[in-house]
């Protein structure tokens, strides 16, 4: 059964040599574009491709506005700096992400709140979100605080895992009645659309990467994605060390971050985003052969939620319990095929292990089956 797997991947990726988790794919203008940037000198966070990236992003997920940084977890924190969270308060996401989510609420001086995910979407529980708000908060004026902690809500960040989907519409409309913002971790999803909406533009702000193994890359880069105008020039001015406009004064107006992404990502980021619908298109033809491998051979495949159009970014399979979860592991590794299990909770984490939490009873059961395999753009 095992054979059989590593014989289709093979099969796929036309070679007998280590075949990786996600490598990135060169197929268009990179190094036209690169050369480009090197003979202009303009290789740091001034340059053009920086500007015609945001906007070609902008253009290509429907967001109003988008903002360029050097990493999808600075897109994160100044998010959610710019959605209000502010230190000794505490936001909300789910444990079966990986860690830059909680990182990024850390670098706000905030703690994670874990609540569940659904078997499905492998995202945030809008039923477990609903649940811990009415019984674990209390209303205190204009605001909600945790019960045991005492401590305010201050944010909603659910995570659209493997670039699927989550139900971001239920968990809007809980985090409405709550009047939380919602931020969208929507690093993985670059491509991923529900109800024809790309993710990371249903919430306050969201967060997209550009990290070497996404579905198209930057070498390193994020991107910060809102409708609002105020909050995409407080973004900006955030990322570019808080500095003031001037024709030679150095003024910053508070602390900001050295945040922005360089011309030279820019440029690699603008010749990929050529090539994204084609990477979509390849990589969702990837997971039909794997979802009909899955069923001739009796796996359960991680599929698109209803309504929605995944980009496939790591493809993955729901095993029968940890056993055999690690001896396919074991045997794909030793085969030369890379294959991994899902990041291990957060509150697992020698970091996290104190932050609350709601039993998380899908996020275990997950941890102990999911699987990722091979999912490069094919040949």
């Amino acid at each position: 059964m095992f054979d059989s797997f590593i014989r289709l991947v093979r099969e796929i990726y036309q070679t007998d040599a280590f075949i990786p988790l996600h490598a990135p794919r060169f197929l268009g203008n990179e190094k036209k574009y690169l050369n480009d940037v090197l003979d202009s000198t303009y290789v740091s966070t001034i340059g053009p491709y920086v500007e015609r990236f945001e906007a070609e992003v902008a253009k290509f997920t429907g967001a109003r506005y988008a903002v360029a940084t050097v990493s999808g977890t600075a897109a994160l924190h100044t998010a959610l700096i710019l959605a209000g969270v502010k230190p000794g308060e505490e936001v909300i996401t789910q444990a079966l992400t990986f860690t830059a989510t909680a990182n990024a609420v850390h670098y706000c001086g905030a703690e994670p709140v874990f609540i569940d995910v659904e078997r499905s979407t492998l995202g945030m529980s809008v039923v477990a979100l609903d649940r811990f708000l009415a019984e674990r908060t209390e209303r205190r004026g204009d605001y909600f605080f945790n019960k045991k902690t005492g401590k305010r809500i201050a944010a909603c960040l659910p995570m659209h895992t493997f670039g699927h989907p989550c139900d971001i519409p239920g968990l809007l409309e809980v985090c409405r009645r709550y009047q939380l913002p919602l931020v969208e971790d929507a690093a993985e999803a670059l491509g991923s659309r529900l109800n024809g909406k790309h993710c990371g533009t249903f919430g306050l702000l969201g967060a997209i990467s550009f990290n070497g193994n996404k579905i198209m890359t930057t070498g390193g880069g994020g991107m910060i994605l809102t409708d609002d105008e105020n909050l995409a020039k407080e973004a900006l001015h955030l990322t570019t060390t808080a500095k003031l406009p001037h024709p030679w004064q150095f003024v910053h107006d508070r602390i900001g971050f050295n945040y922005r992404m360089p011309n030279l990502n820019a440029a690699l980021g603008v010749a990929q985003l050529e090539s994204l619908p084609v990477y979509v298109q390849k990589k969702r033809a990837l997971a039909q052969v794997y979802r009909e491998w899955s069923r001739k051979h009796g796996f359960v495949s991680v599929d698109e939620p209803v309504s929605a159009a995944s980009n496939y970014w790591l493809n993955a399979l729901v095993l029968s319990d940890i056993q055999q979860r690690d001896e396919f592991l074991q045997f794909s590794l030793g085969q030369k095929v890379m294959t991994r299990p899902v990041w291990e909770p957060l509150n697992h984490l020698p970091a996290y292990r104190h932050c609350c939490h709601d039993g998380l009873t899908n996020t275990l059961w997950l941890a102990d089956r999911l699987v990722n395999l091979p999912s490069s753009v094919t040949p």
